[in-house]
């Protein structure tokens, strides 16, 4: 039973976890893709999408939190100043998981994690999406076009 179970522990202690999240999450906004295994891949998400959402207002205390959990400067300095202003106008899913397959060595389930705005194969085709499906205010009922002002004639000719 996995009641109460809300993190898989990776079969390592709390330490040595973090410490590989972090790692893998400093390389991962570096390189904006890496492979990895299915269930470290899923653990990585849960890890690094608070931390984009964080990044996307440029504050000092935001910087801080993000540092302590990446504790990479140059990280958190990429994902300040290039990843956050690409995803500025998305309202979460930051990563994509794509299955690959079974390693050779030991058979474990593959998968590449990759920055989603950074992945020009599946951005390319499709148009820019509106920001809302809802309805906007529309305009005020058009007024009749005011023709232009019959010509006078000039009484001082005649």
């Amino acid at each position: 039973m996995r009641h109460g179970k809300k993190v898989n522990h990776l079969g390592r202690k709390t330490a040595h976890r973090k410490a590989m999240l972090a790692n893998m999450a400093c390389s991962l906004i570096e390189h904006k893709r890496i492979n990895t295994t299915v269930a470290k891949a899923k653990a990585l998400k849960q890890f690094v999408e608070p931390l984009v959402t964080k990044s996307k207002e440029d504050t000092t205390h935001n910087r801080r939190i993000v540092f302590g959990k990446l504790r990479n400067k140059y990280a958190v300095t990429e994902l300040f100043r290039d990843v956050a202003p690409k995803v500025g106008d998305r309202p979460g899913g930051y990563t994509r998981i794509i299955k690959l397959g079974n390693r050779l060595g030991d058979n474990a389930d593959m998968a590449m994690i990759e920055l989603v705005d950074y992945n020009e194969l599946y951005n390319a085709g499709k148009p820019a999406k509106k920001k809302s499906r809802r309805r906007g205010k529309g305009k005020k009922a058009e007024t009749a076009p005011v023709a232009p002002a019959p010509e006078t004639t000039n009484s001082e000719e005649e």
